[in-house]
């Protein structure tokens, strides 16, 4: 945990990064988009690295984080604010998302604030685009951290992509066969990687 700030607020300038403890007290790095964003760096630390290292360092994801959980970590100590640096040319481009409503296997994609594309689910183009979902970050991101590395076991319930809500989908309908909210549609097409 970092020093707790009770009066810190969240910076959500382009290309402010943060530090924040993750699960098995590993340090994460994220840094705030043009659409404010979090872009968050492929590497964890055990302290924290220098920034010219993260910035350095491969991006994993960007979300959309809710801009108070955000203030709340920082309070908390669970976020700490390293400063404002040159935003990672990876994140300087506009990002593709997908709108996926509840009930159909229809999606829209959209890039930036414009919609570009319809599609379904299984579209194999769309499988690596993150579903249009906001994140706590004390609540969610350190689960959804530790999925995205892939370095250890991450909990089955783990959304982000297109591919992972999918299998998601799929294990709630195995779980719960008799809640009618889970059923799949008759012309679900199964993901092939469990």
């Amino acid at each position: 945990m970092f020093e707790s700030d009770p009066k810190a607020r969240a910076d959500l300038k382009p290309g402010t990064l943060y530090a924040l403890c993750g699960e098995g007290e590993w340090i994460y790095y994220g840094q705030i988009t043009p659409d404010k964003s979090v872009g968050f760096f492929r590497r964890r630390d055990c302290e924290v690295a220098a920034v010219a290292d993260i910035l350095s360092s491969p991006v994993m994801a960007v979300v959309s984080v809710a801009h108070p959980s955000i203030t709340r970590a920082l309070r908390a100590g669970r976020w700490s604010k390293l400063g404002r640096h040159e935003l990672a040319r990876s994140l300087q481009a506009a990002r593709s998302v997908v709108q996926w409503p509840v009930g159909t296997l229809n999606v829209t994609v959209w890039e930036g604030e414009v919609a570009t594309r319809e599609t379904r689910v299984e579209d194999p183009a769309i499988q690596d685009l993150e579903i249009m979902v906001v994140w706590d970050a004390e609540q969610h991101i350190p689960a959804r951290l530790v999925a995205d590395f892939g370095a250890e076991q991450a909990d089955w319930d783990v959304g982000g992509p297109v591919s992972r809500e999918r299998k998601i989908r799929e294990e709630m309908a195995k779980r719960f066969p008799d809640h009618p909210w889970h059923q799949l549609p008759p012309d679900w097409v199964w993901t092939d990687i469990h």
